[in-house]
């Protein structure tokens, strides 16, 4: 349930060969009125964003990731 206060992530998401790519592409957070503020790292190339709650703590055994997010799958991604 989105209450005010709450922390979002945002991502864009990338097809690829592999699987698909999750990029972190900033947060937001939820207003007392139920808009969200929204601000962003960067742009997805596609236009389109994935917003979802925002995990509490860091997975130190999935690599560091936030417990919560996608796994990304191995050997997608990275620069070619």
């Amino acid at each position: 349930m989105l209450m005010a206060g709450k922390r979002l992530a945002v991502f864009s998401i990338r097809e690829g060969k592999g699987g698909s790519i999750w990029v972190r592409a900033g947060s937001a957070f939820v207003n007392k009125d139920g808009s969200l503020n929204v601000l962003l790292d960067v742009l997805p190339l596609d236009g389109k964003l994935h917003v979802r709650e925002a995990a509490e703590k860091r997975d130190t055994a999935a690599g560091g990731r936030f417990a919560g997010e996608p796994a990304l799958e191995a050997g997608v991604g990275g620069h070619s």
